[in-house]
C-alpha cells in the first residue's frame, strides 16, 4: 500500500469522522401506548369490484391465484407468523408514514399491500384519520379514505382501468409518505419514485416524475421502462434499487415546499452516492406552488450498519427527524446458533441499530450532507411508569422490528413512533407471531431541544 493511499485513508476517516462528531444519545422515555392487532381487516368501499373484497390472492411464492380465505401461512423466513393469507377484507396495516395534525389527531396510510407489485394488485391504497387514547391505550379511525384515479392522471394503466370505479392499489402506486393540506394531501411513493397528490377525497390529481441534478430517478418497478423483445438487446437503465423511493416526505410550515427523502442510495456508473465515505441517500426539495423540483439537495450518510430510513418530517426550518435502521429484527437473546442455518424458532439477524436521528440541514450545506446532531436509541427506550402494553420481558421498552416507518413530533416534548408490520410477513416482537401496530408515545425533549 502506497503512502499515497494511506494518506488518502487517513483524509477520508478525518473527514468522517468530523461529520459524525457532533453525534450524541439521547434518553427517551415511553409515555403512551397504542397497540393496534395485528388481524385488523376492513371491508372494501362498497362501490369497490368484487375483486376488491379479499386481499392477498396473489401471495404464493409463484404468485399463482389462490380464491380460499386463509389457505397461504404468512412466514417471516422459515418462522411461520399465524396469519394466513388471502384476508376478507383490506388489512388495515402496513403503517408507513405520519403526520400530526393541530387538534392532536394523525393522518397516516397503508403502503404497498403486501410487499411488490407483483402479489399487491388486490391491495387497495388507503390514508387513515387516527385518534389515540394514550392513557387508555385505545384508537378511533375517524376516517378512511380510499385513493382512486376517476380523471386518468396515471401515466399508465391500472389495475383497476376498466371498473366504474377506478380504485388503486399496490400494483399501480407504492406510497410510503404523507402531508395533508388544505386540498388534499402530497405523498411520496416508491414504484416512480413519484410526488403524487390527491383531493381531500382520495382522487388522483397530479404524478410527478422525480429528477434529481437534472437526471430522471428511477427504480426498476417504473413503469415507463420495458424489457427488450431480444436477449442481446440492452436492458433498460435505472439508478435506484427496488423499494427505494420517497420512504420520508416532510413539509416547510408554511407550506411552500415539500421535501422528498429516498430510502436507498442514487447510483452513478454502478455505484451508489456517497457523503463523507458512507452511502447517502438524498434529500430533493420541491416547490409546492410551481410543482417542479427546486434543484436543490442534501445527502444523508448512513451509519455504518444502517440500511434504510423509514420516515422523515420537519421540526423547523433547518431541523427534522429521521428514524434509519439496519435490515434486522427480533432480539439477540433469541438469535439463531447458526445464522446460515435458521430455525423457526430464532431470529436470524437481530436488530441492532433502530434510531432516531435529528439532523441540521439548511442553505449553508445544499448538496453537502446534512449533520447529524444526536440520535435516541428504539431498542432501549426507558419505562419507569410501565407504559408499554406489550410483554417484552424486560424492565424496558424496545422496538425490535425490521421496519418502523412513522414518527413526527407531537408536542415540544413528545414524538410518536410507530412499525410498519409487513402483515402477515414480519414477526420481530416474538418469533412465531404476527408483529401487531405499535404505536408509542415518546417523551424525547433531550432529542429535540438539541443544538
Amino acid at each position: 500500500m502506497s503512502r499515497f493511499l494511506l494518506g488518502s485513508i487517513s483524509l477520508l476517516a478525518i473527514l468522517s469522522t468530523q461529520a459524525f462528531a457532533d453525534q450524541q444519545e439521547f434518553p427517551a422515555m415511553l409515555a403512551g401506548q397504542v397497540v393496534i392487532p395485528a388481524n385488523t381487516m376492513v371491508p372494501a368501499p362498497a362501490d369497490a369490484a368484487e375483486f376488491l373484497r379479499h386481499s392477498g390472492k396473489f401471495t404464493t411464492p409463484d404468485r399463482k391465484r389462490t380464491e380460499a380465505l386463509g389457505t397461504v401461512p404468512g412466514m417471516d423466513g422459515k418462522r411461520p407468523t399465524g396469519l394466513s393469507l388471502p384476508f376478507d377484507g383490506q388489512p388495515l396495516q402496513g403503517f408507513s408514514g405520519i403526520k400530526h395534525m393541530s387538534d392532536g389527531t394523525f393522518w397516516t396510510l397503508t403502503d404497498n399491500g403486501f410487499g411488490s407489485k407483483a402479489n399487491s394488485s388486490d391491495a387497495m391504497l388507503f390514508l387513515h384519520h387516527m385518534r389515540f387514547e394514550w392513557d387508555k391505550g385505545t384508537y378511533e379511525v375517524i376516517e378512511n379514505v380510499f385513493l382512486s384515479d376517476p380523471d386518468k392522471k396515471a401515466p399508465f394503466p391500472i389495475v383497476m382501468e376498466g371498473a366504474n370505479k377506478r380504485y388503486l392499489t399496490g400494483a399501480d402506486f407504492d406510497i410510503e409518505s404523507i402531508q395533508p393540506v388544505e386540498d388534499g394531501f402530497w405523498i411520496g411513493e416508491e414504484f416512480g419514485p413519484y410526488l403524487l397528490k390527491f383531493s381531500k377525497q382520495g382522487q388522483l390529481t397530479d404524478v410527478i416524475s422525480t429528477v434529481v441534478d437534472g437526471k430522471p430517478v428511477m427504480s426498476p418497478d417504473n413503469p415507463v421502462l420495458s424489457l427488450p423483445s431480444k436477449p442481446t438487446d440492452s436492458l433498460p437503465a435505472f439508478n435506484l434499487r427496488r423499494s427505494n423511493g420517497f420512504e420520508g416526505l416532510a413539509m416547510a410550515k408554511d407550506g411552500s415546499k415539500l421535501y422528498g427523502l429516498l430510502e436507498g442510495p442514487i447510483f452513478q456508473n454502478g455505484k451508489a452516492e456517497e457523503a463523507d465515505g458512507h452511502t447517502a441517500l438524498r434529500i430533493v426539495e420541491f416547490d409546492v406552488a410551481s410543482k417542479a423540483w427546486t434543484g436543490r439537495s442534501w445527502l444523508y450518510p448512513f451509519e455504518d450498519k444502517g440500511v434504510s430510513i423509514g420516515d422523515f418530517n420537519l421540526l423547523d426550518r433547518g431541523t427534522a427527524l429521521v428514524i434509519e435502521r439496519d435490515g434486522g429484527e427480533g432480539t439477540t437473546d433469541k438469535a439463531c446458533p447458526d445464522p446460515k442455518a435458521p430455525g423457526p424458532d430464532c431470529f436470524e439477524a437481530p436488530a441492532q441499530l433502530k434510531r432516531v436521528y435529528k439532523i441540521a440541514f439548511d442553505d449553508s450545506n445544499v448538496g453537502k450532507a446534512v449533520r447529524k446532531i444526536g440520535f435516541i436509541d428504539l431498542l432501549h427506550i426507558q419505562d419507569p411508569d410501565k407504559k408499554k402494553r406489550v410483554d417484552n420481558g424486560k424492565d424496558f421498552y424496545d422496538m425490535p422490528f425490521v421496519t418502523i416507518e412513522n414518527v413526527d413530533r407531537v408536542d415540544e416534548t413528545h414524538i410518536i413512533i410507530g412499525n410498519d408490520n409487513n402483515l402477515p410477513f414480519s414477526a420481530g416482537r416474538q418469533t412465531n407471531k404476527a408483529d401487531d401496530n405499535e404505536f408509542s408515545l415518546i417523551e424525547a425533549s433531550a432529542l429535540l431541544q438539541a443544538k
